[in-house]
């Protein structure tokens, strides 16, 4: 055999040992795979049935049925010991996991604390809970999403003018964190002033009633920045009804069918569109691969867009 082709044959050898290596890491290093199994119960735990949140209900349904999950939802009516209640339900009927948007971020932790006790494992979405027994927590950045309101509203009326914020319910991260981000970025424009912060506690109704109050004590509104759609839609119809919903600027945040039928319209300028069919998706699919024996992470993002009219 010629020396040169004693060579070729080395390298060719060299080539499979290469190959064999690169594809014995590529299966070493894959994602865990879900597998359907029909012995997994998940409890789902909603604080109300406004839109977005039976949007996340119908994406988790959606992933449990494709997993042979059974998943028993309850919906809390934004009521503590409703919620409380639920929790001990769970712990009753001894499900794997609880996948929970808490209607408190403090106040709900004994539960959780209780239901991790039994062996549940718990997962958060979209609001956060203050203690770690949380496996992972599954949500849009929420801070970053009033961030982002705060700079449209403020280009939008050309980086002065008075300015309205209705907040969400004061004990839940997502109110906290929207307002938090919101306000830290409309601090950098000096001739933008908050003339009123009320609450609407995320409610259509008395988001509407808060900003009518406003409208009959402030006769010069630039903008009005809500943490959810819901609470700007009742902001609308306030103006409307008062003939001023033309001079005032209207920003939301969740991007709910209605809203963009709204911005489809013209009513509203802009909403943060969060992806709660995704974050139910997320939660049911995290919770079974954890329970399948794999590592999750501590927190899943879920990403924000900026939709205007």
């Amino acid at each position: 055999m010629s020396k040169r082709r004693t060579v070729q044959l080395i390298l060719l050898s060299l080539l499979i040992i290469v190959a064999f290596v690169t594809v014995g890491c590529t299966q070493s290093t894959a994602e865990p795979t879900l597998t359907p199994n029909e012995a997994i119960t998940i409890g789902l735990l909603i604080p109300n049935n406004i839109s977005f949140f039976t949007v996340l209900a119908d994406g988790a349904v959606e992933a449990a049925a494709r997993f042979n999950v059974t998943l028993h939802v309850r919906e809390a009516n934004d009521t503590l010991a409703t919620q409380q209640a639920q929790i001990q339900e769970m712990i009753d009927q001894q499900v794997q996991a609880i996948i929970i948007v808490p209607v408190d971020t403090e106040a709900i932790v004994p539960s959780l604390q209780a239901a991790n006790d039994a062996g549940i494992a718990i997962f958060t979405v979209d609001r956060s809970a203050d203690t770690d027994v949380i496996i992972a927590h599954i949500a849009s950045d929420n801070a970053a999403g009033g961030h982002m309101a705060a700079d449209y509203l403020a280009e939008t009326i050309g980086r002065q003018g008075n300015v309205v914020e209705l907040t969400g319910i004061a004990g839940t991260s997502a109110a906290q964190e929207r307002g938090r981000g919101f306000n830290e970025a409309i601090a950098a424009f000096p001739n933008i002033q908050i003339v009123a912060q009320e609450t609407g506690n995320f409610n259509l109704a008395e988001g509407q009633q808060a900003f009518a109050a406003i409208l009959s004590e402030h006769a010069d509104i630039a903008a009005v920045f809500a943490h959810n759609d819901d609470m700007i839609l009742g902001a609308i119809a306030a103006a409307q009804e008062v003939g001023r919903a033309n001079q005032i600027v209207f920003v939301g945040f969740d991007a709910i069918d209605a809203a963009v039928t709204a911005l489809e319209n013209g009513e509203l300028n802009a909403t943060i569109a969060q992806q709660p069919a995704e974050m139910g998706r997320l939660g049911v699919e995290t919770a079974v691969l954890y329970l399948q024996g794999n590592t999750t992470p501590n927190f899943i993002p879920v990403e924000l867009s900026l939709i205007t009219k």
